[in-house]
């Protein structure tokens, strides 16, 4: 009995010794966060998307605070909560260009041949997993929606052709839909690059063809089209080398549309569910 009392004495007495060496650290070691960050913090938008690269907004109100970055990374703020925060602070406003989400796909469910009815988990992560949930193109979109799920700033509806429309007034470029797409059809683009390749098969020529009414053939009329070191083949597909140069000339000849230019949002012509 008396070797209980005594294990438990000592183990109070170690306890108190450590929370009075935790309330002293508390007092003299504690250091005080500045409170223009939480001032800061109150006219972001509150979203903590992460698209400035900071781990949510009171994070990117400590860089801010501390002259790491400027307001105008924050793409989703307005001009004038920009201009206000930089006024705030007595710091330059800055520019970042705003990025959206581009899906690399165009094959909606008309024009991918299908060879058998998936009927399992209704989601892209599981229908992967069983022969790329029966559609001949193993490589493009599944149409079920993880991306549209996932997204919490409803910047994305699927369509008639069950594929994403992306508004880019809504995205924020937080790259939600990137992480969760299993076949990595999303990309973050400057809202500027206004050609987009729509198509992510590898195979070439009529193989291409035969999967999908819309995919890429490799025929190379889109490089030739563009100005010099613009586009350039590789792996089968189009690659933009400078995105920021490329016209919407080199999207004309493109016999299946696998290469677009776009206006605001993807797939515009064609309305949205929901």
């Amino acid at each position: 009995m008396n070797e209980i009392l005594t294990a438990a004495a000592i183990m109070f007495g170690v306890a108190g010794f450590f929370g009075v060496v935790l309330s002293v650290a508390n007092r003299y070691l504690r250091v005080e966060e500045d409170p223009r960050i939480d001032q800061v913090e109150q006219m972001l938008p509150g979203t903590n998307c992460g698209a400035c690269g900071q781990p949510g907004c009171h994070g990117f109100a400590e860089a801010l605070v501390v002259g790491e970055t400027v307001p105008g990374k924050c793409s989703v703020s307005s001009p004038d909560d920009v201009k206000s925060i930089a006024t705030f602070l007595g710091v330059e406003a800055g520019f970042q260009e705003k990025r959206v989400a581009r899906l690399h796909c165009a094959g909606g469910k008309s024009s991918v041949r299908r060879l058998a009815d998936y009927a399992g988990l209704d989601t892209c992560r599981g229908a992967v997993l069983v022969s790329g949930g029966g559609r001949a193109c193993p490589w493009g979109c599944l149409g079920l929606a993880d991306c549209e799920r996932v997204c919490e700033f409803n910047a994305i509806r699927m369509n008639e052709e069950d594929l994403p429309v992306v508004d880019v007034e809504l995205c924020t470029a937080c790259g939600d839909c990137v992480d969760v797409c299993p076949l990595n059809l999303f990309t973050l683009e400057p809202v500027s690059n206004q050609v987009i390749v729509q198509c992510s098969t590898p195979v070439t020529g009529e193989l291409a063809r035969s999967l999908c009414k819309v995919a890429c053939d490799a025929c190379g009329r889109c490089a030739l089209d563009a100005p010099e070191g613009v586009i350039e083949m590789a792996g089968g597909l189009p690659k933009l080398v400078e995105p920021a140069q490329a016209l919407e000339d080199c999207t004309y000849r493109c016999p299946t549309g696998a290469i677009r230019w776009v206006e605001g949002n993807q797939f515009k012509s064609e309305v949205a569910r929901g």
